[in-house]
């Protein structure tokens, strides 16, 4: 029987919840044990009323862009809520995880960049939204670099909170005690998205950083990494490509 490469590895997974699921069975398919402490919790924006009345005058707009998953399901949950239908316009999805969830609502994504970030939207864009109406829909705290460099392409870019990432303080005793107990130490820890990585800090505490000594640190790509080395830590793991399944087989060949 042939030994699966992750075996004796323990991996601790921090995405929120309910996306857990994909990077936590994948892991365990080569062999890993998977520790599931979300670094972040996904919750509604204070208030819809910017999103509602977005979504109320979809059909002004030429072009819509979604940065993530949870991004998807916020604005289909609220058009549900509103009895809204989506009208036909161009789609740019950030990644493959992302244009999957808007195609299987129904729309036709026109755009994926070949890198899975902001600066790779903005590439694929520049050209084609100069005089056009855009909608950016993403979380409440974000990178500001798709409606700065689109405006400066000539772009009028209207950017809506559909949801915004907190804390989950329920993680914080969980955390603690999986990294201070040699037991249950992980090999791995996953950060998929710069707020997983200020989250995981705000639950750990400046003064237990030593914990992570012989730890290494996966990173889903070149944005999630610089956030690790704004705060002083070296991304021993990224992902070549910027997707769950990428991290995945970054992890399996370090």
């Amino acid at each position: 029987m042939r030994t699966k490469p992750l075996n004796g590895k323990r991996v601790l997974v921090g995405r929120a919840r309910h996306q857990a699921g994909a990077l936590s069975s994948g892991l365990r398919k080569l062999g890993a044990t998977v520790l599931e402490i979300p670094f972040i919790e996904i919750r509604h924006p204070r208030s819809f009323r910017p999103l509602d009345a977005a979504l109320k005058n979809l059909a002004s707009y030429d072009w819509l862009i979604l940065t993530s998953v949870n991004g998807v399901d916020a604005m289909w949950e609220r058009l549900a809520k509103l009895r809204l239908g989506c009208p036909t316009l161009h789609v740019a999805a950030i990644g493959p995880a992302t244009r999957k969830a808007i195609e299987s609502r129904g729309l036709k994504v026109e755009v994926v960049p070949k890198e899975y970030v902001a600066e790779a939207v903005v590439r694929s864009l520049r050209t084609k939204v100069k005089g056009r109406r855009v909608l950016l829909v993403r979380a409440k705290v974000a990178r500001d670099v798709i409606p700065r460099e689109l405006r400066s392409a000539g772009a009028f870019v209207d950017v809506v909170e559909a949801y915004e990432t907190v804390v989950p303080t329920k993680s914080r005793a969980r955390l603690r005690s999986a990294l201070s107990r040699p037991g249950s130490r992980p090999d791995v820890v996953t950060f998929t998205s710069s707020s997983t990585v200020r989250n995981f800090l705000a639950l750990l505490g400046t003064n237990l950083m030593s914990k992570l000594e012989s730890i290494k640190l996966a990173s889903i790509g070149p944005v999630t990494s610089a956030t690790l080395r704004e705060f002083g830590l070296k991304p021993d793991i990224q992902a070549h490509e910027y997707t769950i399944p990428g991290l995945i087989r970054a992890i399996t060949r370090s």
